[in-house]
């Protein structure tokens, strides 16, 4: 899979950035998601494979485009035949997530991206639209940290884990209003907290690299995220941690459905019997094969953000492999028919 798809599903991120980052800073989010939405696609549709969108933009009537269950690639086209050879070629899963971060693009902010996670069909989970309380942590703490301990119980075995002390760690929080007591607690065990406002798929990837400055993700964001974060830290050997969340009352901003009864009824509806089970990411990215990739749109601690100069643009993508175990960084300079001289700084 990653040598048939390794470097378009590269060019997928990296179109979808692109289209973004020509927003950034306009105030107009829902404008850089769209144009993000419609290169990816576009991108997808050039692909030699057989693509189905797991976790996208939502339910087709709400998203034109990359819905749920959307068909990609040009071997799922009605002529396919006329292409290729369907029956030759693995079918696969995709969650795409082409703006993660949508105000951060509005408003110049650090941290966007552009990713992806893909994998053999029924290898992503399909997370519903809901929310999600997730621990995401390096290596050296897989299995040791748990998402049913303290923040504060948690804190002291990464501590051990990575030979720091506790105020040497730094543990990444969405600022929301949900999050204030366990924003308490961790400065009270003696962590640093980073405040982000969006995007925690890049902090929980960060954690699986060494130098980020970055030890810990906690707290509760959105669930189809969680799944593309799982994938990537699965294949890194990271410690990733997911639990549905379907109470209003708990994150206090609103969720899909109508009541916490009717979030309930939704999951038994998708064979989620049981809702409040503490998924691990070999379970979210089932896969024998998981691939993750993903662009900067604006900088942020993992990647440069889309950088343009006259005639093309200079753009820094990852991509992680469950199958090569490898993480790749790749420095593209992309050039317009007119451009005549590569820019490197």
């Amino acid at each position: 899979m990653e040598n048939t798809l390794g470097l378009e599903i590269i060019e997928v991120v990296e179109q979808a950035a692109i289209a973004s980052a020509r927003w950034m800073g306009k105030g107009e989010k829902n404008i850089a998601d769209e144009v993000a939405v419609e290169a990816m696609r576009e991108r997808m549709n050039k692909i030699y494979m057989r693509g189905r969108i797991v976790i996208g933009e939502g339910e087709r009537d709400d998203a034109p485009m990359l819905y749920i269950g959307e068909e990609v690639g040009i071997c799922s086209r009605s002529d396919a035949k006329d292409f290729c050879n369907p029956d030759e070629l693995v079918e696969i899963d995709i969650a795409v997530d082409p703006c993660e971060g949508t105000n951060l693009v509005a408003y110049g902010q650090p941290g966007s991206m552009a990713v992806l996670a893909i994998s053999e069909k029924g290898g992503l989970f399909a997370a519903p639209d809901f929310y999600m309380k997730k621990l995401a942590a390096p290596p050296a703490a897989k299995g040791k940290v748990d998402i049913n301990k303290s923040a504060t119980e948690n804190l002291k075995i990464l501590s051990e884990c990575l030979n720091r002390s506790i105020d040497e760690l730094v543990v990444v929080v969405m600022k929301r209003d949900r999050h204030n007591d366990l924003i308490k607690e961790i400065r009270q065990a003696g962590a640093r907290v980073q405040l982000i406002s969006d995007g925690d798929v890049g902090a929980a990837v960060s954690c699986g690299f060494a130098g980020t400055n970055i030890h810990c993700l906690m707290g509760i964001g959105a669930a189809p995220e969680g799944v593309i974060s799982a994938a990537a830290m699965r294949a890194l050997g990271g410690h990733f941690q997911g639990q549905l969340i379907y109470d209003p009352e708990v994150v206090k901003t609103g969720l899909i459905g109508e009541s916490k009864q009717a979030n309930l009824d939704r999951l038994s509806s998708m064979g989620i019997n049981d809702p409040d089970k503490v998924y691990n990411a070999n379970e979210l990215a089932s896969g024998e094969n998981v691939l993750f990739a993903a662009c900067g749109i604006t900088s942020g601690n993992l990647m440069q953000g889309v950088r343009f100069f006259h005639g093309g643009a200079r753009t820094q993508s990852l991509v992680i492999s469950s199958q090569s175990k490898t993480a790749r960084f790749v420095d593209t300079i992309h050039m317009s028919e007119e451009s005549k001289i590569i820019q490197l700084h």
